[in-house]
């Protein structure tokens, strides 16, 4: 009786510590894909489907934002969008991004620059460049992160709102 006590009273803050720190993850990473695997108790198939669908989203927001873009300033777009990331098979991206996040020092890399990488890989683009993108990726990462700790999710993006709106009014 007393475990059922003690049950029910621990089980709401774990529950809602989980929900709190998932509140402040804006994107997917090495830690999330990885734990794919396991919510689907190893089920290689719904492993793929899940994975392949999260990177169909990814390149849906994409070319939606591309498209915005594009409809603007052309140039601007596609100089921002350049990067090519479907150079490889969903199949294969998923696949690599399984090796990719192999390492643990990827865990914290974002999934949408994590298939950048993938694919600058895949492209051979030289290691340095490649490197120094890994580097760049890890240095915002790190910083939104703190950010979001210091401030919290819901001031910071009503922040760069703010700023998106002020940049747009002019």
């Amino acid at each position: 009786m007393m475990k059922i006590v003690l049950l029910s009273i621990l089980f709401p803050f774990v529950l809602l510590s989980q929900i709190l720190e998932k509140q402040n993850k804006l994107l997917w990473d090495g830690t999330d894909w990885e734990q794919v695997v396991k919510r689907v108790e190893g089920n290689p198939e719904m492993t793929y489907r899940i994975k392949s669908a999260y990177l169909t989203g990814i390149l849906d927001g994409r070319l939606y934002y591309y498209l915005k873009v594009w409809g603007e300033k052309q140039a601007f777009a596609d100089s921002l969008y350049g990067d090519r990331v479907d150079y490889l098979t969903p199949r294969e991206t998923v696949g690599q991004l399984d090796r990719f996040y192999e390492d643990p020092l990827m865990d914290f890399v974002p999934v949408v620059s994590a298939m950048i990488i993938v694919h600058m890989q895949a492209e051979q683009v030289p290691k340095k460049v490649i490197d120094q993108y890994v580097a760049q990726t890890k240095y915002w990462i790190n910083q939104l992160t703190l950010d979001m700790q210091s401030r919290g999710m819901h001031e910071l993006l009503k922040e760069k709102q703010e700023k998106h709106s002020n940049i747009k009014n002019r």
